[in-house]
């Protein structure tokens, strides 16, 4: 199957403006499986993912999975109106031979939430997807690679903090690390969101679902991001992004960075500093954690500080455990 056909929506992007997710969707590149269905079935689409989905991530991920499964049923000559429960049982047990249980579920939930609102613009009768079960999945582990905190502290302190831009990789990492911050929350900070509270720095996080969550800064963070903000000279522009992309001529821009700029950017620090633990922008947050854990910080202040909803979530982040575990193993003598 040619992934082409359904990697993201479609559309392009707004003109002249390097911080905006929202797409203009072209009426004609919309599946065919939608444009068949006539114009109501073709606007109400088009608000799902312009008015509905508001996350730049969702939208994405959810633009793959109903590209997807909408280029299944155009391959099967399947139309709108005869997608039914047995038509969507028989595409998710299709998918689960192909993708991972969670991924399989993430896929339901986009196809289930689609045809919510198709119904709701009475563009389809009923939801077919609604009783259709996806793949079981149970976790109470994560799978996010986690640093040793000497790992962490070698990388940190390998990195060159003579230039602009080894004082950005380095504040970067560190708010991450420190604040136990998701990516897309770090790269979307502006120079205002780290401010003086006190004698502390502050950081002001913006969060999924369009929560500001504030976390007082750990003091190696602060000075990680005095020492660039002061490099980079963007103390001045409290409206600009933090963390800028850099120009061919290795000089800060003043465009914001991407999540894929950022994990390009680990990867090559993370070679560079010798390290053998395959890693991903969501390492940081897991090592923080797991950090705070093995040196005494308790799980209910930990979700605080990651801004997680549910204590289990901080659980998955938690490899406090897994020495334990080693130390438990090696004792089988043979």
């Amino acid at each position: 199957m040619d992934d082409q056909r359904f990697s993201h929506l479609p559309g392009q992007k707004l003109p002249d403006d390097s911080d905006s997710n929202l797409l203009i969707i072209q009426p004609e590149t919309l599946p065919a499986l939608i444009r068949n269905a006539g114009t109501n079935a073709e606007r109400r689409f088009l608000e799902f993912f312009t008015a509905h989905i508001r996350n730049p991530g969702t939208r994405r991920v959810y633009g793959h999975a109903v590209g997807r499964f909408c280029y299944w049923c155009e391959c099967r000559d399947v139309s709108l109106h005869q997608v039914s429960p047995f038509v969507v049982a028989g595409y998710i047990e299709q998918l689960t031979g192909q993708l991972s249980a969670p991924t399989v579920k993430l896929h339901l939930a986009a196809i289930r939430m689609l045809f919510d609102w198709l119904v709701t613009g009475h563009v389809m009768p009923v939801n077919p997807a609604a009783s259709v079960r996806g793949p079981k999945h149970v976790v109470r582990k994560g799978k996010t690679p986690v640093l040793t905190a000497a790992e962490a502290r070698q990388l940190l302190d390998s990195i060159d903090g003579s230039k602009s831009v080894g004082l950005r990789d380095r504040a970067l990492i560190g708010v991450m690390v420190y604040s136990f911050a998701r990516v897309s929350a770090t790269i979307g900070m502006n120079v205002e969101d780290c401010y003086q509270q006190g004698r502390r720095m502050w950081f002001r996080l913006h969060e999924k679902g369009g929560k500001r969550h504030d976390v007082p800064a750990h003091h190696n963070a602060e000075a990680y991001i005095d020492a660039y903000m002061t490099a980079a000279r963007i103390a001045d522009d409290p409206k600009s992004p933090l963390f800028r992309t850099v120009s061919r001529h290795r000089l800060l821009t003043p465009h914001r960075m991407h999540r894929a700029d950022v994990l390009r950017m680990i990867k090559r620090r993370a070679r560079q500093a010798g390290l053998a633990t395959h890693i991903c922008c969501h390492t940081f947050r897991a090592t923080g954690i797991t950090a705070y854990l093995e040196n005494g910080g308790s799980l209910e202040h930990a979700q605080r500080i990651a801004a997680h909803e549910s204590v289990r979530t901080t659980k998955l982040y938690d490899r406090t455990s897994d020495a334990i575990t080693l130390n438990e193993i090696e004792r089988i003598i043979i």
